[in-house]
């Protein structure tokens, strides 16, 4: 059963008689396993007697997303679509933007269902919908697969820190970290004739049709994108690092971490299976537990109720004010964007990381936190330094543009912290960290070679 706080009517009408289909506008949980917005879609084709479809809008120059992201999404939706289609499911994928794709296949819906999406333009898109659907009667149902916890459910205001929301996330964990059963579906949609434009099995060809920025490229020899591949990765995590993962995860040079960001960041995969998986192969996966769950939609509550998530202004009061009284420190090296992107600073730890990113579009996380550290120190503002650290994050990883994403380059400015002192140069009472601890704390000489092992 899919817990009624998960859906949500965002217009609310009867489901319209004499119509061909249910529609599924699947757009944030690109997965066809542990989706609570398909599995409901499926439970109301099959209540009204009728097929189901899935369509997704694939548009040009999607915010900030480049020919990296592209093909790593592309991928997905093949899986999407050979997935569905032995369920009996017909899925389109049409070049267009993204609400007036939903909108076109709606005309012939009985009702339509949309899954969840936390960022603006991912709630604005809804709302287009939604006044669509309202102008012709159409019931649309808005289901959240991508949270463990709903966010409204966890909390009704943003939250000041991780021990803030814990408790509140952990009061219902037992209601919401619940399995999934996959429904069987009544009515095949594979012979309907409702068609998309565009070959969701042919990733590389679809790529090539859109216009995008092809500066930043693929990298499918690091992360092949899709649910199949996600749970791939799961499975080699559950057996041969969760068990360590608590002791390990933070030196850069080793392998402890899960690497499903880029899947959950496309919804490639549920957290609610992963966790559910981790905590069944071990029951001592709080550490990691507290990382996908806690910490992970600390970042949705952020987003959720902070309209200007993006902004150096949406950090805390006492950290702005902290940068600005340091605003005016003399910079130990002032880089140029270009110059950061190229690896090409005094910091032999701080090069490895980038490399790394740009490699493969992936960064240990202990790096990340280090790496927009020094690009705090290497610009002529904080201000600057935040608008760099987020463009470079977004713009090259491949779990970039993420809520996650918003909030973890805030918190190297102080989001989700407090003040530490005493006041340092630059950072004032905003955390430090510097490249004597790296060494000092990891193997760093291992990570650079692992790191040079990436370019052979």
């Amino acid at each position: 059963m899919i817990h009624p706080a998960r859906i949500k009517s965002l217009a609310d009408h009867p489901p319209r008689c004499n119509h061909k289909y249910v529609l599924y506008w699947m757009q944030q949980s690109q997965r066809t396993y542990f989706n609570h917005a398909l599995e409901y879609a499926i439970a109301r084709a099959n209540e009204v007697k009728l097929p189901l479809v899935v369509c997704f809008g694939l548009m040009d120059d999607y915010p900030e997303a480049n020919a990296r992201h592209y093909f790593f999404m592309l991928q997905g939706l093949a899986d999407v679509a050979g997935n569905l289609k032995k369920r009996d499911i017909r899925f389109v994928l049409k070049h267009g933007h993204p609400s007036e794709v939903a909108a076109h296949y709606a005309e012939h819906a009985a009702l339509v269902v949309a899954d969840r999406g936390y960022l603006r333009h991912q709630k604005k898109w809804r709302e287009e919908l939604a006044a669509e659907c309202n102008k012709n009667s159409t019931p649309l149902f808005q289901v959240q697969s991508d949270a463990v916890v709903p966010v409204e459910v966890a909390s009704n205001k943003r939250e000041y820190a991780a021990r803030t929301l814990r408790p509140k996330i952990h009061r219902h964990l037992a209601e919401y970290l619940q399995p999934l059963k996959p429904k069987k579906v009544a009515h095949s949609s594979l012979k309907l004739k409702i068609t998309g434009d565009l070959d969701p099995l042919k990733p590389e060809a679809n790529l090539a049709k859109l216009k995008l920025d092809r500066s930043i490229a693929p990298v499918p020899q690091f992360f092949a994108g899709g649910e199949n591949a996600a749970n791939d990765r799961l499975a080699a995590f559950i057996k041969n690092r969760l068990a360590t993962y608590a002791s390990d995860r933070n030196e850069p040079a080793g392998d402890a971490t899960s690497h499903l960001s880029p899947y959950l960041h496309f919804g490639q995969i549920s957290p609610i299976e992963i966790a559910l998986r981790a905590r069944e192969a071990n029951k001592d996966a709080a550490v990691y537990l507290e990382e996908l769950i806690v910490r992970r939609e600390l970042s949705f509550n952020y987003c959720e109720f902070t309209e200007n998530y993006d902004s150096y202004d949406a950090l805390p009061a006492w950290a702005k004010q902290t940068l600005k009284d340091h605003a005016d420190d003399d910079r130990p090296h002032l880089y140029t964007e270009q110059q950061l992107q190229s690896a090409a600073t005094a910091d032999p730890y701080w090069n490895a990381a980038q490399r790394e990113m740009n490699a493969t579009g992936f960064m240990h996380n202990y790096m990340r936190m280090y790496w927009g550290k020094r690009i705090l120190e290497w610009c002529k503002s904080p201000q600057q330094a935040y608008e760099t650290t987020l463009k470079l994050n977004n713009k090259l990883f491949l779990d970039g543009r993420d809520p996650n994403s918003f909030a973890a380059v805030a918190w190297i400015y102080g989001l989700h912290d407090r003040p530490w002192g005493p006041a340092r140069k630059i950072f004032g009472t905003v955390r430090y960290m510097n490249a004597a601890g790296l060494k000092r704390k990891f193997d760093m000489d291992a990570y650079i070679a692992r790191v040079d092992a990436l370019y052979r």
